[in-house]
């Protein structure tokens, strides 16, 4: 049964369909929202705003300064490694002004980790933060990137207060590690080569791939997907009538915690608030949250996107719970289930209930979404305009509404593939755009989606997707271990945390210090197990094959019973 049924369940004045070739590409929507809402704040960040002219103008003269210092050509691919500061959005729009593609890069990443996201994206420029720029150095000369661009915290404040800012984060904090990259032009310095030349403004085609967004897809090796101006386009224009079903365009200040080069932050707020005109609030450290709390004192914010864990966070926070939400109309949640008590205690607290959704880097990413006139809690809500859900069971069969099945997508939010991988984009796609996600779900009777479990063996920490093939080649190479097995275990604040198993060689004596050295030294924060257990064996299958399920099934009935769980 074809799962469009749903459209006779959706609130009435949202539309069933989008046009998503209504704009040709990004940068169409970049020019009318920044003319219309020239003078209203685009992007604030460390008490200064950006507004949709300036955030217009540098842009431009970034992308300026692409095309006449630099051999880049369209097509070509830039790393952007930055947290949320103003430079994020002048960077990535600059950069899709000149016709290259974004490639978005975690600015935690390990030296491992970064050499293997810039060699398979061919990537040929990056743009860093300073804090940052010793594991370039590192890594640099393994890459093909030629052109490297360094940027401080404060850089898009006035003066004096960059100055200030910069020195104290370098010099009194001393959050900036010693770098020596000669080669490195300054940010500042680009913008004002830039200004003194006249920008060639790209015009990419809809089908032209605008961003690489790196994932584990369901098969957990780490690959681009490749995210076209239409797919990112659809995705605005899928989610603008949600919002302005409780939000005013031109008028609202969403709280942007999330990291944006993480595709839920991205879309959300670097593109579909830009389709509403409104002023992102850019939380640079939200793990500081004394300091993210101050920074909420200050405004009368109307949205925040966030995600179960940091929801808690905020709800356990004596600061957080004096503040003004008089203002407060939209929470956002995505990127991890949503749990019913996190639910009950934030609306108890702010008074505005939280419209959990669904979505996979591989769509843009947002698939469905619970309406602010229809909010149902526990399910990921209904499917947007224009998107198609059904279910299927092992065979490949459709599933009618009720029964569980691996949950599967169409629309044009729907990604072109995976960057250089056709066998991977084989897996999940198939010639009629039906995606697979990888994920169990139940698509009820009056068309609300539920996730009832992953297929795959993904481990999802604070939204963040943790693949255990990673974690074990990682740990693999650590000298005197001869097996070993991550998983997920359930987790109150974060969803999950990773646990994991290992096997050391015949007279082998390894300590839990060691092991956890080795892969700090090697993964990024959210990906480090909290949990070590050593074994004498692992079950496998006949032919050798580690059964990760039988290792979570053993944890989840040791939790139960009341014994530890390592």
């Amino acid at each position: 049964m074809r799962t469009d049924f749903w459209h006779d369940k959706y609130p009435e004045g949202l539309p069933r369909e989008i046009d998503p070739d209504r704009y040709r590409n990004v940068l169409a929507v970049l020019r009318e929202s920044c003319a219309r809402f020239a003078d209203k704040p685009a992007f604030t960040n460390l008490g200064h705003s950006l507004s949709y002219r300036e955030l217009y103008e540098q842009s431009g003269y970034f992308a300026s300064w692409l095309q006449h210092h630099t051999d880049l050509q369209p097509g070509d691919r830039i790393a952007v490694q930055l947290p949320n500061v103003l430079q994020y959005p002048v960077v990535v729009f600059g950069a899709m002004r000149a016709g290259l593609i974004v490639v978005n890069t975690n600015p935690l990443y390990t030296a491992r980790e970064l050499e293997h996201q810039f060699i398979d994206s061919s990537a040929k420029a990056l743009v860093c933060l300073a804090n940052m720029a010793n594991r370039v150095e590192e890594v640099l000369p393994l890459t093909g990137i030629r052109h490297l661009v360094i940027t401080e915290l404060a850089d898009l404040l006035p003066a004096p207060k960059r100055q200030l800012v910069n020195a104290v984060v370098k010099y009194v904090k001393r959050m900036v590690p010693k770098y020596h990259l000669p080669q490195a032009v300054a940010f500042r310095q680009t913008l004002a080569l830039g200004e003194r030349k006249i920008l060639r403004e790209a015009n990419p085609e809809p089908t032209d791939t605008a961003v690489l967004q790196y994932t584990g897809g369901t098969t957990g090796v780490a690959k681009g997907a490749m995210l076209s101006h239409r797919n990112l386009v659809a995705n605005m224009l899928q989610c603008h009538p949600l919002m302005t079903a409780r939000l005013v365009e031109g008028q609202e200040l969403m709280v942007a915690p999330l990291p944006l080069y993480h595709i839920y932050a991205f879309t959300l707020h670097c593109m579909v608030m830009m389709l509403i005109g409104a002023n992102n609030l850019l939380i640079t450290n939200p793990r500081d949250l004394d300091g993210f709390v101050k920074e909420l004192r200050k405004y009368r914010f109307s949205g925040l996107v966030g995600l179960n864990t940091l929801f808690v966070g905020l709800c356990n926070h004596e600061g957080f719970k004096q503040l003004d939400f008089s203002g407060l109309k939209a929470t956002f949640s995505g990127g991890m289930a949503l749990q019913h008590a996190t639910y009950e205690r934030w609306e108890a607290l702010t008074g505005c209930p939280i419209a959990e959704g669904y979505g996979l880097t591989e769509t843009s990413p947002v698939v469905s979404v619970n309406p602010f006139q229809k909010n149902r809690p526990g399910t990921i809500g209904l499917p947007l305009p224009s998107t198609l859900c059904k279910v299927i069971d092992e065979a490949g069969n459709e599933l009618p509404p009720g029964e569980p099945g691996e949950l599967c997508i169409q629309g044009p939010q729907v990604m072109k593939g995976y960057w250089q991988r056709p066998d991977a984009t084989a897996e999940v796609l198939d010639a009629e755009g039906w995606l697979k996600t990888g994920d169990i779900a139940v698509i009820e009777p009056d068309g609300f989606l539920r996730i009832v479990d992953r297929k795959k063996d993904m481990i999802l920490v604070s939204g963040f997707n943790v693949y255990p093939n990673e974690l074990e080649d990682v740990l693999a190479t650590l000298p005197g271990v001869a097996q070993c097995a991550a998983i997920g275990v359930p987790d109150p604040v974060s969803g999950e945390q990773i646990k994991m198993f290992v096997v050391t060689r015949p007279g082998v004596s390894l300590t839990e210090e060691q092991v956890l050295r080795h892969l700090h030294d090697n993964l990024t924060g959210y990906k480090r197990p909290k949990l070590i257990e050593f074994r004498d064996s692992l079950p496998t299958t006949t032919v050798g094959k580690i059964l990760r399920r039988e290792l979570r099934d053993e944890e989840l009935k040791k939790r139960k019973e009341g014994a530890p769980a390592a």
